[in-house]
C-alpha cells in the first residue's frame, strides 16, 4: 500500500489531475459567460421602449398569451417541451451585442436562414429542456403605427406593406383624400383596405353617396361585398344607386340555398315581381314552369318505382331525383324513361321539346345519347330516318357522322351498328381511320375494292384472323378476274 507522500508525489508529477468542483470545462465556461452577459445587454436598451414577450413574439400578460399559457398547462410534459426550441450545440458562440436597430427579440424569432446565438444546457443533460429567459421587444413598431402621417405618407407606407393606423383620419375630407390617393396609385389591396376602414367609420348613406362619384372605388367596394358574402349591404348599395336589375339578380340568387322544391317554386314566383330586364324575366318564368313540370314527373315516377310494376325502373333504377335539374338534363331523363309516351303527356320528350322551345339539333343530340345509353338501336335508327318528297327513305343527320360514331362508341354500340354510320362519313381518310379504329372489317375491304387497290387489300389480309370470314371475302375479291386492279 502506498504511503500518503507517495500518492501526493504521483498526482504532482503525473499528467492526470484530480477532480475538483472548482474546475470548469470549456462548455460550462461559455454557457455561464453567455448567461452572465445577457443582463448587461438588456440593461443597455431603453426600459421605457421595451416590453416583455414570449417565444411567439406575443406580449407576456396579454390575453392571447394567457390563453396559450392556460392551454399549454393542460397538456402533458411531452407536448409542452415540443413548444421550445431544439437543443443547441455546445459549440454555439456566445451572445454578443447586435449593432442594429433591432432588439434582442429579433434574435429569438427563429427566422429561417438566420444564425441565432443560443445557450447550451449547463447541466450537460442532452434530454433537458431549455428554458428561455424573458426577452424584450422594442415598442417603436407601435409608435410607427400611430405616427402623425399625412394621407400621402399613409398610402405610401401601405404600398410598402408597413403597418398604418387609419384611425387618426377622422374628418370626411381626409378620408376621401385617402381613397382618392389609393385609387391614383392603382393598388387594389390599398383601395380595399381604405374601403374597409370607410365602411366601419362612415354611415352607409354617406359612404354610398361618396362612392357614387368614384366609379373605380365603387367597383372595388361592390366586388369586396360580393366576395365577403355581405349580400344585405350590397343590396342596399344597389338600391341606393338605383341599380334595380343588379338588386333583382342578387335577390334571385338566394333561391339556390332553398332545397325544398315547393318553397323554391314560391320564392321564384315572388321574384317575378322584381325589376328584371325583359330577357331575364322570361328566363325566371321558364325556370318556374320547369320546376313545376319536374315536380309532376318526380311524383309520378317515384310512385311507379316504389310500386315495382314498371319494367324500365326495375331494369334501370333511378340514380337521383329530377328536381332542380337543368332543362337538357330533364329532356335526357324523359328520353331515357318516357321516350314512347304520347305528346300530350307531361313527361313526353316531344312535349318537353315543344313547351320549352328546345332546338331541333339539341333534341336530336339529347335523344341520340339517351337511346344509345339504353341500347335501343331501333330508336337510334329512327332518329336518322328521313323521307324525300318522292317518298324515299334515307338517313339524314343534324350532327356530323364522325360525332355520331363517337357517341355510339361511348355507349358500347356493336360493330354492325358502328359500321353503318362510319360508312356515312364523307371524307375517305377520316372514314378509313374510323373503320380501322373500330375494326369495321367489311367497310375497309369494300373501300379497298372500290379504290381497286390490290396492294392495300393484300396488306390488310395479313391483319385479319386466319380462316375468318373476312379473309375468305378478301380471297374472293383477289381471285375475281372482272376487277381491274390499279396495282
Amino acid at each position: 500500500m502506498k504511503s500518503r507522500a507517495d500518492e501526493e508525489d504521483y498526482w504532482n508529477t503525473s499528467k492526470f489531475k484530480a477532480f475538483t468542483f472548482d474546475d470548469e470545462d470549456d462548455e460550462l465556461k461559455e454557457s455561464k459567460e453567455a448567461v452572465k452577459s445577457l443582463p448587461q445587454l438588456l440593461d443597455q436598451d431603453e426600459p421605457e421602449l421595451m416590453e416583455k414577450v414570449n417565444w411567439s413574439g406575443e406580449p407576456v400578460g396579454s390575453i392571447s398569451w394567457s390563453v396559450r399559457e392556460t392551454a399549454a398547462a393542460s397538456v402533458g410534459a411531452t407536448d409542452g417541451e415540443a413548444a421550445f426550441p431544439a437543443r443547441i450545440h455546445a459549440d454555439a458562440p456566445s451572445l454578443t451585442k447586435v449593432n442594429s436597430g433591432y432588439s434582442l427579440s429579433s434574435l429569438f424569432k427563429g427566422r429561417r436562414g438566420t444564425n441565432v446565438a443560443m445557450f447550451p444546457d449547463a447541466s450537460g443533460d442532452s434530454s433537458g429542456r431549455i428554458v428561455a429567459p424573458e426577452i424584450l421587444r422594442p415598442k417603436r413598431e407601435k409608435q410607427d403605427l400611430f405616427g402623425d402621417w399625412s394621407p400621402q405618407e399613409a398610402i405610401s407606407r401601405m404600398q410598402q406593406g408597413k403597418a398604418v393606423s387609419l384611425e387618426r383620419f377622422r374628418c370626411l375630407q381626409d378620408k376621401m383624400r385617402l381613397l382618392d390617393l389609393a385609387v391614383d396609385v392603382h393598388d387594389g389591396n390599398v383601395i380595399t383596405a381604405v374601403l374597409i376602414y370607410l365602411k366601419k367609420s362612415l354611415s352607409k348613406e354617406v359612404l354610398v353617396g361618396e362612392l357614387a362619384t368614384r366609379q373605380t372605388a365603387l367597383r372595388h367596394f361592390v366586388n369586396y361585398l360580393s366576395e365577403s358574402g355581405e349580400d344585405a349591404l350590397l343590396m342596399d348599395v344597389y338600391r341606393a344607386l338605383g341599380r334595380t336589375e343588379d338588386e333583382a339578380l342578387l335577390q334571385y340568387k338566394h333561391h339556390l340555398s332553398i332545397s325544398d322544391e315547393k318553397k323554391r317554386r314560391d320564392f321564384l314566383k315572388s321574384c317575378l315581381s322584381l325589376q328584371f330586364s325583359a330577357e331575364d324575366q322570361v328566363q325566371v318564368q321558364v325556370q318556374v314552369s320547369l320546376l313545376e313540370r319536374q315536380m309532376l314527373i318526380e311524383a309520378a315516377d317515384k310512385q311507379a318505382e316504389q310500386g315495382g310494376k314498371v319494367e324500365i325502373f326495375q331494369k334501370f333504377p333511378r340514380r337521383a331525383s329530377i328536381l332542380h335539374m337543368p332543362l337538357i338534363t330533364t329532356l335526357y331523363y324523359c328520353c331515357f324513361y318516357h321516350y314512347g309516351q304520347p305528346e300530350g303527356s307531361s313527361s313526353s320528350p316531344l312535349n318537353i321539346r315543344q313547351s320549352f322551345k328546345v332546338s331541333e339539333k339539341q333534341f336530336f343530340v339529347t335523344a341520340l345519347s339517351a337511346r344509345a345509353k339504353q341500347k335501343a338501336w331501333s330508336d337510334v335508327d329512327a332518329l336518322f330516318a328521313s323521307r324525300s318528297w318522292l317518298g324515299f327513305t334515307r338517313k339524314k343527320s343534324l350532327l356530323a357522322y364522325q360525332k355520331v360514331v363517337d357517341i355510339l362508341h361511348r355507349n358500347s354500340a356493336p360493330v354492325q351498328v358502328l359500321q353503318e354510320y362510319v360508312g356515312l362519313v364523307d371524307d375517305t381518310d377520316v372514314r378509313m381511320a374510323l373503320a380501322v379504329k373500330h375494326k369495321c372489317h367489311d367497310l375497309i375491304i369494300n373501300t379497298y375494292r372500290d379504290l381497286k387497290d390490290r396492294r392495300m387489300l393484300l396488306g390488310y389480309r395479313e391483319k385479319v384472323e386466319a380462316g375468318s370470314a373476312e379473309q375468305y371475302k378478301i380471297d374472293q375479291l383477289l381471285n375475281n378476274s372482272q376487277i381491274r386492279w390499279k396495282n
